[in-house]
């Protein structure tokens, strides 16, 4: 049987720049209003991730870090806490990551929305209040600077320094080991199912 996890990247270094959101409780229907869900595919849902918020009611543009030209290359996004709560909507993880979002860190997240992520092959990250609070900042100030990522050694350096942060266990060997994504892990143990299958006593073959 040939190796499971060879179909599905690692993911275990993340780097780029950021682009820091503001706010606790910033819920799913707010990254991805519920009217942008009537879609076959998550193909484009990129440009509505924040909608509501970056625009008023005459599509005219709001002050939102997603429309300000200076992080429109960002793919670490800088929360604050229960980033993604609300609804268990997949969409809002799918809109950032098409947005070009490869990791988030924050104060905390949902639970359910850090394991869509998680399915993703997002990571997400937690640090206290003043440590997001001054990465936000540094960002404001550098948002070409770049953020390196390390999941697996629960780190981000930024500015010639490096702090720790947190990832869920299961997560971070999850997105490591590269069993994140359980759609492809599956096909990649296709043989291994079908024999599974096989030996069922109550499977008519």
């Amino acid at each position: 049987m040939s190796d499971a996890t060879e179909e599905i990247p690692s993911v275990d270094y993340v780097e780029g720049s950021g682009v820091p959101i503001r706010g606790n409780d910033i819920d799913t229907d707010q990254i991805i209003p519920a009217r942008f869900m009537k879609v076959v595919t998550f193909d484009g849902l990129g440009e509505f991730a924040f909608f509501d918020l970056r625009f008023d009611d005459d599509d005219e543009e709001k002050d939102h870090p997603f429309n300000e030209e200076r992080y429109q290359d960002a793919n670490v996004m800088v929360v604050n806490a229960n980033f993604g709560c609300g609804s268990s909507r997949e969409h809002a993880p799918q809109a950032l990551m098409r947005w070009g979002i490869d990791a988030i860190i924050g104060e905390s997240f949902a639970e359910i929305f850090a394991g869509n992520c998680l399915a993703l092959g997002i990571p997400t990250l937690t640090a206290d209040h003043e440590t997001i609070t001054d990465l936000q900042e540094w960002v404001d100030e550098h948002p070409d600077g770049d953020i390196e990522v390390d999941v697996e050694a629960e780190t981000v350096t930024y500015g010639g320094q490096t702090i720790d942060v947190e990832v869920d266990d299961a997560q971070r060997q999850a997105l490591v080991e590269g069993i994140w994504d359980t759609t492809a892990l599956m096909k990649a143990n296709q043989n291994a199912i079908d024999e599974t299958v096989d030996g069922l006593p109550y499977v008519d073959g």
